[in-house]
């Protein structure tokens, strides 16, 4: 964890020596959690399985016959008028 204060005095450094042994680190404020900061490289990997993990889901919909051929004014119209 890393204090907001320390990150007020100690900066990039503050952050670049959390993340060395750890692929997230968390800010706090006030002593409560209020963010987190990670590489950019776990970032990139944690969006690639959020794309992959919609990619399967939208497969499975298809493969379970869960999707629609209507045209996008007919799906927004349909969708207004549930």
């Amino acid at each position: 964890m890393i204090t907001a204060n320390d990150l007020k005095t100690k900066g990039i450094a503050c952050l670049e020596e959390s993340l060395a042994n750890q692929p997230e680190a968390v800010i706090t404020v006030r002593g409560k959690e209020s963010f987190v900061v990670m590489k950019i490289e776990h970032y990139h990997y944690l969006r690639e399985m959020e794309l992959e993990a919609a990619l399967y889901e939208a497969q499975q919909d298809v493969a379970a016959g869960r999707f629609s051929k209507d045209s996008v004014d007919q799906h927004v119209a349909e969708l207004f008028a549930e």
